[in-house]
């Protein structure tokens, strides 16, 4: 989830090597950064409060100290296939896509992200980032995943999973450069459906930009300052999901049980009860 300014706020439960995404050709029409954004640096502005420059240096802190126990070298963006869940991924993404394509029917009536997550707001206020939610720790999606069986199976492969959505951007979609808040979890999207040209539809993670590929994942950490674009006529829906990066023992165990309070967390649980609301509004008459 995004971390703006001195906004706070987590995906648990609800983000350099050649990966199997394509970097963004030469060719290109984006600009390459002229600002150093390959760090976890708060770069979109600085808490105003003595208590929230307290918080942030905390988090700094234990930021450091995460990356430095971390079981692979810290970095933005990494090879999928060092982790080797990813390859069943992979090799079932068509019958993910397949119920991709059964429930983007209903994509007009799915909620907008920050419908869902109201913190969302400092990057996205409008109905071009959809969410069909799976799996966020605090939110019960049992009527989506019931209609996802396939997807939710290969789910279960993933060591740590948090948080699993499809994410879906419209046409000409613009998310502007924000970071996580937390590197104590990793991101992998799945690519389902990508327009075309790939170039124009891509993500800039620190100072690299990456086009997505369908079938393909690709994983990076989140904190990293990151920013999105789909400059197409094509939507781009990619398998979004959050996973409790792997570290070295007993730090490891640690990671897992501060990931497991996030249901606690106010603003979750007021996701899920968000959540709750429009399953039973979409699912209500039509299950009967």
């Amino acid at each position: 989830m995004p971390q703006t300014h001195d906004e706070t706020a987590t995906a648990t439960g609800l983000g350099s090597r050649r990966t199997d995404t394509a970097p963004v050709a030469a060719s290109n029409p984006v600009t390459p950064p002229t600002i150093d954004h390959h760090t976890r640096a708060h770069t979109l502005g600085l808490p105003r409060t003595w208590l929230g420059r307290l918080a942030l240096k905390a988090q700094e802190h234990l930021e450091a100290a995460v990356a430095a126990v971390s079981v692979l070298p810290d970095s933005a963006i990494y090879e999928a296939r060092d982790f080797p869940w990813t390859a069943q991924l992979e090799n079932g993404w068509e019958k993910v896509r397949a119920e991709l394509d059964q429930v983007m029917v209903y994509r007009d009536q799915m909620p907008s992200f920050h419908e869902i997550l109201k913190e969302v707001e400092t990057i996205s206020s409008d109905d071009t980032w959809k969410t069909f939610f799976l799996v966020s720790a605090g939110m019960d999606c049992e009527g989506n995943a019931r209609r996802c069986p396939e997807t939710m199976k290969l789910l279960s492969c993933v060591p740590g999973l948090t948080t699993a959505f499809f994410s879906i951007l419209t046409p000409g979609k613009h998310i502007p450069a924000h970071r996580g808040a937390y590197n104590g979890l990793l991101r992998c999207h799945l690519g389902l459906l990508v327009p075309e040209p790939r170039e124009r539809c891509r993500i800039r993670i620190g100072n690299e930009f990456r086009s997505w590929s369908e079938g393909r994942c690709l994983i990076f950490d989140d904190s990293f300052n990151h920013e999105v674009w789909n400059d197409t006529d094509g939507w781009r829906v990619v398998l979004f999901i959050d996973f409790a990066r792997p570290l070295r023992q007993p730090w490891n165990w640690f990671n897992r049980r501060l990931l497991n309070l996030a249901p606690l967390a106010p603003f979750l649980r007021e996701a899920g009860q968000k959540q709750k609301t429009w399953e039973k509004k979409m699912y209500s008459k039509r299950d009967k």
